[in-house]
């Protein structure tokens, strides 16, 4: 998985949007009530891979609400975000031992330790990958009959207020630079949660899913403003590499819209997906 690299600041960056879109979205999938009625036996620890773990916002999210003694297989190709990675954690009513594994997914995702597993997650994964690639995630999961719990999947919209007349242009764009090969083949991008929606029914899996989306508005915090200007950065930077002839049309909305930044708004579009099998 050598194509997509985050570095651990803008993991940070995002970690408190991603935070309070995920709150959202577990009210609406009952999270915690499905959670706890999949848990395992009293005594025996809930056994998660964490794939693509990152600095390990995802288990800091989703260990207080498993609860109990858990076993935790954090697994990510970057040695650098994995270094700082503690070994256990702890808190009110949980407490975690992790094992980390420098892996690269995209050739080998087989060699993981399925069988053993309750719980396969990951977080802002899953628009990275390709269709082959999934459907060997779900070969995987659904033989060891493991629950599944994707975040903060894209969906593919944008809404930004105030709105240009550019906005859907830069936005066809990005969708499209968002398909390029990220290390696991053509990725999906927006199409990702669908396609896993369809195989996971297709082997009789209860699928839910409910919208997890970043609401940005500067006016907010500092942080709000900070992370509205990386991404205007961002999203303009994959614009002009997917189609360069626009540079010129596509600068100009970048600079329009970190001008209107400081009082406004924008909707990221994400999805949280939960299988149960």
């Amino acid at each position: 998985m050598s194509g997509a690299r985050f570095s651990a600041d803008w993991l940070q960056q995002r970690e408190p949007f991603d935070t309070a879109a995920r709150d959202e979205a577990a009210r609406h999938l009952q999270l915690a009530a499905r959670l706890h009625a999949m848990a395992p036996p009293a005594g025996t620890p809930w056994r998660v891979i964490d794939l693509g773990c990152g600095t390990g916002a995802n288990q800091r999210w989703l260990a207080p609400r498993l609860g109990g003694p858990q076993q935790w297989l954090v697994v990510d190709h970057d040695a650098a975000l994995l270094h700082g990675w503690p070994s256990s954690a702890s808190g009110p009513g949980f407490e975690v031992a992790s094992v980390c594994r420098q892996l690269d997914l995209a050739r080998h995702l087989d060699t993981l330790p399925w069988h053993a597993a309750h719980l396969v997650t990951a977080s802002a994964l899953l628009d990275l990958v390709s269709a082959d690639w999934l459907q060997r995630l779900v070969s995987h999961a659904v033989a060891a009959r493991a629950a599944m719990l994707f975040t903060l999947n894209v969906d593919g919209h944008h809404e930004w207020d105030p709105a240009d007349p550019l906005d859907s242009t830069v936005d066809r764009l990005f969708a499209q630079h968002q398909r390029r090969d990220k290390g696991f083949g053509p990725a999906l991008g927006a199409a990702a949660v669908p396609a896993l929606r369809r195989a996971l029914q297709g082997s009789g899996y209860r699928v839910f899913s409910a919208a997890s989306d970043w609401r940005i508005h500067s006016l907010e915090s500092a942080h709000a403003g900070a992370l509205q200007h990386a991404l205007i950065d961002g999203i303009a930077h994959a614009a002009c590499e997917q189609e360069p002839a626009a540079l010129a049309a596509l600068e100009a909305w970048r600079q329009r819209r970190h001008a209107q930044a400081a009082s406004g708004r924008l909707r990221v579009g994400h999805v949280d997906l939960l299988a149960l099998g």
